[in-house]
């Protein structure tokens, strides 16, 4: 939000200075970005008349002027502005005058007594652009009629004025107008507040167009007017194109001004349509599939369903709230037309603009909420702006209100406010600042019952009050107190660990941190998850961020495809985020949303050579079991199992699926082939992704006693089909450890595979492999005994043949 000073000192002018004012309103939650003068610094230069016009004598573009600029003499002054004219009133240059440089950072341009083509030129008569106050340089800068003669330019123009730049929270809709920060400046700073007053026009029309609403949960009032004989091409006053500039609007028509000015006053948008361009009845209404509609900015945009429109008998006039339509805009051409002011529900409003890659200041202010309780009051104050300067004839305001907010009062407790906002401030007091702000309330001992005003749509709960109050009262009088509370020891939860600890751990592991969006690109999904139906954005930011991502995978190559592209060959990234999966068993919580589950996984991914190039190992790529090993490494001492399973996103051979107490949480393996094509790999990456709730939990640990006596290792080489995984003997063995004749078994793992080829001959059939595992046997009661250690071995054998069909290799 953008305004000059002056403006808005019409409304409330408290006995602050410039920054007191920008620093009190900063203080009160508006915060105040920039002060900047709305004109450069220059002196010397006057309000002069044009007495006398000639041709200069050996120029055909200059002209010599007699001008009286109130110094006592008549000034000779040559120029070359093609509007320059006897009797006009502009700002004269006189000699010693400063201008301002022409480029930013340079030196002031001085006038000096000068020929041109031999003619003295004693000073110069100036345009906006040379005063920096516009860019507009087609001629001289015309003042009004009644300006006084020699009279300082900056008085006259109040050059010396400063330009505020607001930077308003959403919730502060009531303050996108000058008259709605000066409310705000009178309720903080106690000075009085100057409200407009709006008196009706005079009524010398009795026509009105027919308007209906068929949707009144888009528009819940509409009010309008018909006036007729308007000059298009009549000049906007100076003072208003000047408040336009310095509130970043640029000057376009006197009727676009209007509208304009009253927006930027009031916080009301409007608009202004060309009456012999509509045809028949007006119908506020939603869209329908198939409609199109060109708009002021020349876009032609399709609307549906969801987009509130204005139409007429033959097609689309207005996106409703937003912009208005091409067919129907003023033009210097137009003599009638027909003003409307409306309350737009923020909801129908919201989020439209963005739908067309553009914003408008009326879908701005709409989408936060505007008040529905002057509609008319404003058509009258724009309707006398337009009389004023374009003249005209003003037919009955047509008013309809079919839906609008229904406010409740919000009850505040004293002893509530004081304890949130943490110092003692008395309901008298309390009383004081809601007069201040205009709210009208109910008292009922230290407990207050306030109606919200129609302009206030961030008043819904009694927190809402108490931040007023707050603000009111002053956030730099409230002190800065250290927290006071009991210093306690706080048991841990030692079956948990921190996410942070996790990422630690990886990072540990010579893995560096990433951070991505949570949306993603639809074919990442598709490749990379296989899957076909993701949850879609609405709003995109872009459009390769069209989804939500249920898998890590394509977040991780896409960062794998970025250092690649920067010439690295060694990558390890990992990244901690959630992925959002439809789940209809989720209900709607304070951090869930009704029908998506949003678990956190932990992802990870691994290329290039397992060390960095050194001399002391020989360089090899990273592989399956590398990555196997840090996962292993994470979990512990938890013990995953890695089911043979196929992704969509991992190689069908060199993948598995990870479960924890016989539960999938993750996935392991190398990039599918097809994908290392597709994405220009050179190698394929390792990855894995596994739920962040597997990795947080850890069992509680268990204190064993370490035996004295020596450990006992035996091998045991078993012959099996090739079918049959090593996992799946793992667990037999697993489970014969419950066996009495297996107490004394500490461990069994496998350390060999033999595979023999198709053309030799042994003891093994092509089909056939042989396992090696290793059981380590160990008591805590004495030396283990041969006979102990070969009957465990023989449980053990004997299981694995009666389950698998093994048998010991020869």
């Amino acid at each position: 939000m953008q305004f000059p000073e002056s403006w808005l000192r019409t409304f409330v002018d408290p006995q602050l200075s410039t920054d007191e004012l920008a620093h009190a309103l900063t203080m009160a939650g508006l915060e105040v970005e920039d002060l900047r003068p709305a004109a450069p610094a220059t002196s010397k230069i006057v309000v002069g008349r044009v007495l006398e016009v000639v041709k200069h004598p050996d120029a055909d573009k200059l002209n010599v002027c007699q001008v009286d600029a109130g110094t006592g003499a008549t000034l000779n002054i040559v120029c070359g502005a093609p509007n320059v004219a006897p009797g006009i009133k502009v700002p004269v240059a006189l000699v010693g005058a400063e201008l301002p440089p022409a480029e930013e950072g340079g030196e002031p341009f001085r006038i000096k007594l000068s020929k041109l083509r031999g003619v003295e030129s004693q000073g110069m008569l100036c345009s906006a652009r040379e005063l920096k106050l516009s860019e507009d340089h087609s001629g001289l800068l015309i003042l009004p009629e009644d300006t006084p003669i020699g009279e300082d330019i900056r008085k006259t123009l109040t050059l010396d004025d400063t330009v505020f730049e607001i930077k308003l929270t959403p919730n502060k809709a009531d303050c996108l107008s000058v008259f709605g920060v000066a409310r705000e400046t009178a309720a903080i700073t106690g000075a009085p507040l100057k409200s407009p007053v709006f008196e009706p026009v005079a009524v010398t029309l009795d026509e009105k167009l027919p308007v209906k609403i068929s949707a009144p949960d888009l528009c819940g009032r509409f009010s309008g007017r018909v006036i007729r004989g308007v000059n298009a091409r009549a000049k906007s006053p100076q003072w208003m194109v000047q408040r336009l500039e310095r509130s970043g609007q640029r000057s376009i028509s006197a009727l676009v001004d209007i509208s304009n000015y009253v927006m930027l006053e009031l916080g009301r948008p409007s608009h202004v349509f060309d009456l012999d361009k509509i045809h028949g009845a007006m119908d506020v209404r939603w869209g329908q599939p198939g409609e199109s509609l060109k708009l002021l900015n020349g876009n032609t945009v399709e609307v549906d369903g969801t987009v509130g429109v204005i139409a007429d008998d033959h097609h689309l006039e207005s996106l409703a709230g937003i912009m208005g339509g091409d067919s129907t805009a003023v033009s210097l051409d137009t003599q009638n037309i027909y003003l409307e002011a409306a309350f737009w529900w923020p909801d129908s409003i919201r989020g439209r603009s963005r739908r067309y890659n553009f914003s408008t200041d009326a879908g701005h202010r709409f989408e936060r909420g505007v008040d529905w309780a002057t509609t008319v009051e404003h058509i009258e104050r724009i309707s006398q702006l337009i009389l004023d300067i374009c003249g005209g004839s003003a037919g009955p305001i047509d008013d309809q209100t079919v839906n609008v907010p229904k406010r409740a009062p919000v009850k505040m407790r004293v002893e509530r406010a004081n304890r949130i906002i943490g110092v003692k401030i008395s309901a008298d007091e309390i009383a004081q600042i809601f007069t201040r702000l205009g709210l009208t309330f109910d008292r009922d001992g230290d407990t207050f019952s306030v109606m919200p005003p129609s302009y206030r749509f961030d008043i819904e709960i009694e927190e809402d009050l108490i931040e007023e109050v707050a603000r009111i009262y002053g956030f730099e009088k409230i002190p800065a107190n250290p927290p006071v509370a009991t210093s306690e020891m706080r048991a841990t939860n030692e079956t948990q660990r921190s996410i942070h600890t996790i990422r630690h751990e990886l990072a540990a592991r010579d893995y560096a941190e990433t951070v991505n969006f949570s949306f993603v690109d639809a074919e990442w999904e598709a490749d990379f998850a296989g899957n076909s139906d993701p949850v879609r954005v609405v709003n995109p930011i872009a459009s390769q961020y069209s989804v939500m991502r249920t898998s890590l995978f394509g977040s991780l190559i896409n960062v794998l495809r970025f250092n690649l592209n920067r010439r690295a060959d060694r990558v390890r990234v990992f990244e901690t985020g959630r992925v959002f999966v439809r789940d209809a068993a989720v209900k709607a919580g304070e951090l869930t949303v009704e029908g998506f589950a949003q678990p956190k996984m932990v992802g990870a991914l691994a290329y290039g050579p397992v060390l960095d190039e050194q001399w002391g190992a020989a360089s090899r790529a990273v592989d399956f079991f590398d990555v196997k090993g840090d996962l292993d490494a994470l979990l512990a001492p938890l013990q995953a199992r890695y089911v043979k399973a196929e992704h969509p996103a991992l190689h069908p051979g060199r993948s598995a699926r990870i479960e924890v107490d016989g539960r999938a949480v993750g996935w392991i393996g190398e990039l599918h082939p097809r994908w290392m094509q597709k994405y220009d790999l050179p190698h394929a990456p390792i990855l894995f992704e596994i739920e962040a709730d597997a990795l947080i939990r850890r069992a509680l640990p268990n204190p064993t006693e370490v035996s004295k006596f020596p450990p006992v290792r035996r091998d045991i080489a078993v012959v099996v089909d090739q079918k049959i995984e090593a996992q799946a003997l793992l667990d037999e063995l697993q489970k014969a450890l419950s066996d009495d004749a297996c107490r004394t078994v500490q461990r069994v793992a496998i350390f060999d595979e033999f595979r023999p080829k198709s053309n030799t001959s042994g003891s093994l059939a092509p089909h056939e492999k042989s396992l090696a595992f290793r059981v380590t046997l160990q008591d805590t009661g004495g030396t283990l005994q041969d006979e102990t250690v070969d009957q465990a071995i023989q449980v053990l054998v004997e299981r694995l043949a009666r389950v698998y069909g093994a048998r010991l290799r020869g």
